[in-house]
């Protein structure tokens, strides 16, 4: 008895033994992953992305099985736009751009991409850009006195780009006028400026109109001669904030859930160079997301500027503020543990997305895409 009594023990113990032995085999299940905003641009430029409604189709199937979520199609650049504008048409004789008579990609972009559940963002690259190494292009021509001036009164002109008068009613009323006839006719989810909107050289202010402008406010003094000089600074990114101020509440009067982004350069960089005071722009309530050009060629470089720009970003808006990643420029592409690290950098520092430049390069890195935002 004695016997299998101890028998029956023993095969009690072993059996426990047993289980917790399977039970340590069993599979981990994973925690599926929230998904996140995941954005990319997508340009007319060194792209055939927009070249065909097929290639439309391609680039959002593309984006689909990217985990990208959120597309920025560009709708205005060199002095055209990328849809059939009734404004164009009446105040510069131009339609659309030649290239893309008798069709309309952002119709095209946001079918195609609503299908897929993917936000589409009509993206106003030039901004109060009029032209690029084109003296000004069309805009100009037809409209001379919208041209902005530097110092010695000439055009003024950085890094090719040459620029209409960002201060002057008229042409703020133009930029406007030409956002909301996309919000007015297109079911798209956002409207966004770079770079180039709200934007202009600091070098620039120099026009009569803004000349007097200060002089008004300034007890009749003339502007500084120093472009650099940070009191001029403000006093010109302040209005370029009341530009933003002016066109957020138009949008949202007349389609609130119709998101209004930018994606400026960098800060300070951005105010010094372009007038664009981003973190007040946030500050504010005036952008429902920042996506600052982080583009950077080294993962110390990265690092340090995303600390660097969430310095500037209270707690209250962290949630608005994605950061913008280079994966292409010309020929160049990030190696793949670099952009691994970059996007990686951004979730140690509880951001939970970014937008990548530009959407060629998401073609180059498919296993990375594969798994990214899934």
């Amino acid at each position: 008895m004695k016997y299998y009594i101890l028998s029956f023990a023993f095969a009690i113990i072993l059996s426990t033994f047993s289980c917790k032995k399977e039970i340590q085999r069993l599979p981990i299940i994973p925690i599926k992953k929230e998904i996140h905003f995941a954005g990319t641009w997508v340009t007319n430029v060194a792209s055939d992305a927009l070249d065909s409604r097929e290639n439309i189709k391609k680039t959002v199937a593309t984006c689909k099985s990217s985990g990208i979520n959120n597309i920025f199609v560009v709708v205005w650049n060199q002095g055209r736009t990328l849809f059939p504008s009734d404004v164009m048409q009446n105040t510069f004789g131009e339609k659309i751009m030649a290239k893309y008579v008798g069709r309309d990609p952002l119709q095209e972009m946001i079918e195609e991409a609503h299908k897929e559940n993917i936000k589409v963002h009509a993206w106003f690259e030039y901004g109060f850009a009029a032209s690029n190494n084109q003296n000004g292009g069309l805009i100009i021509q037809t409209k001379p006195s919208w041209a902005a001036k530097d110092i010695d009164g000439n055009l003024l002109k950085k890094n090719g780009f040459e620029w209409m008068n960002a201060f002057m009613p008229e042409v703020q009323d133009f930029m406007i006028s030409l956002v909301m006839e996309v919000v007015n006719k297109y079911d798209v989810d956002g409207v966004q400026g770079d770079d180039r909107m709200p934007a202009l050289p600091s070098t620039g202010g120099y026009d009569t109109y803004t000349v007097n402008l200060y002089k008004s406010q300034n007890n009749g003094n003339l502007p500084p001669t120093d472009y650099k000089n940070a009191a001029w600074l403000t006093w010109r990114a302040n209005l370029l904030t009341d530009f933003l101020v002016r066109l957020y509440q138009q949008v949202k009067a007349k389609k609130p859930n119709v998101m209004v982004t930018t994606a400026p350069s960098v800060h300070p960089f951005a105010k010094d160079e372009y007038l664009q005071d981003w973190p007040t722009w946030l500050d504010r309530g005036v952008t429902d997301l920042v996506l600052p050009q982080h583009y950077r060629y080294d993962i110390a470089a990265y690092k340090s500027t995303l600390a660097q720009q969430l310095s500037y970003v209270k707690a209250k808006d962290k949630n608005k503020f994605y950061p913008g990643v280079l994966i292409q420029n010309a020929a160049y592409n990030p190696p793949l543990d670099f952009m691994t690290e970059m996007v990686n950098e951004n979730r140690r520092n509880g951001i939970a997305g970014e937008s990548f430049w530009f959407f060629e390069g998401v073609k180059k890195f498919p296993t990375y895409f594969e798994v990214y935002n899934k």
